[in-house]
């Protein structure tokens, strides 16, 4: 039976969805900040995808236990899927010129996204999830969330974390970062693609 897993992050707003979403399944989630041995893993490669395996299987096997693992980032139609995978770093890349850090680093790649769409008519963008699940036993499962929506003009709402004050989910006319967290969590791309490996992993007897 899985009752603890290692979310394999130090992102606050990401971990406190991760624990929202799987909290009615009565599973631990624990955090790389609640381990007494700290390595690290760089996000280096070009997918969604090949980040997020190397994460879970990195700490998986470096720990002994079993590993979720995620790579998520936004993609903007008029900027060619960009900042993608450096949606964390995008003020920094040297796509469309580095943005200077005046509060804190989610501040920075907003200003640049929205310097960038500055009097752009198509703002089209998606939110992309892909959660790995790696347990040491080889074990390995991934699934994928997605999200459509716009990106605001300017930034609204403060309940949520990196673009979600940008960005408008289809079918609202609020940004994420005003929604509540159970009404995030129902259709975000991170909500989408945990639901989905839960699924599968209850179907090959892991009990949640």
């Amino acid at each position: 039976m899985l009752d603890k897993v290692l979310v394999a992050t130090t992102n606050r707003g990401k971990l406190r969805e991760f624990r929202e979403i799987f909290s009615q399944y009565g599973i631990e989630i624990i955090s790389l900040d609640d381990m007494e041995q700290k390595i690290s893993v760089e996000e280096d490669r070009k997918t969604f995808l090949e980040n997020a395996v190397k994460k879970a299987k990195t700490y998986g096997d470096f720990y002994n236990m079993p590993v979720i693992a995620e790579d998520a980032g936004l993609e903007v139609e008029a900027l060619g899927g960009y900042p993608g995978v450096y949606s964390a770093r995008f003020y920094s890349i040297d796509f469309g010129g580095k943005e200077e850090i005046n509060r804190d680093k989610d501040e920075a790649n907003i200003n640049k996204l929205l310097r960038l769409l500055k009097d752009k008519k198509n703002r089209k963008a998606r939110f992309v999830s892909i959660v790995v699940f790696y347990s040491p036993e080889n074990t390995g499962i991934w699934t994928e969330g997605y999200c459509y929506g716009t990106i605001a003009e300017k930034p609204v709402g403060d309940k949520g974390f990196g673009y979600d004050p940008i960005f408008i989910p289809e079918g609202y006319n609020r940004t994420m970062a005003q929604l509540e967290p159970e009404e995030k969590n129902r259709i975000s791309h991170r909500g989408k693609a945990v639901r989905k490996l839960i699924e599968i992993l209850n179907k090959l007897s892991f009990q949640i």
